[in-house]
């Protein structure tokens, strides 16, 4: 699934939001420690990780492309 952006970047809390798998920001801490995401092949559990344009980023199967 491709995920369009605005801006230089977004955080991996905000890409959560941004694809349904947290209903608001202050669920992003616990999400990331309970998920299993990797970005661009590396597992990741810091919610203010930077997710740049062409980043790949998996959580718990499901595949998410930043453009």
């Amino acid at each position: 699934m491709k995920v369009k952006i605005t801006t230089e970047y977004i955080t991996l809390g905000q890409l959560l939001k941004i694809t349904d798998w947290i209903a608001s920001g202050g669920e992003a801490k616990h999400a990331v420690k309970t998920l299993s995401i990797s970005v661009n092949g590396q597992k990741e559990d810091r919610r203010g990780r930077k997710i740049y344009p062409n980043d790949h980023v998996c959580i718990e199967d499901k595949e998410y492309e930043v453009e």
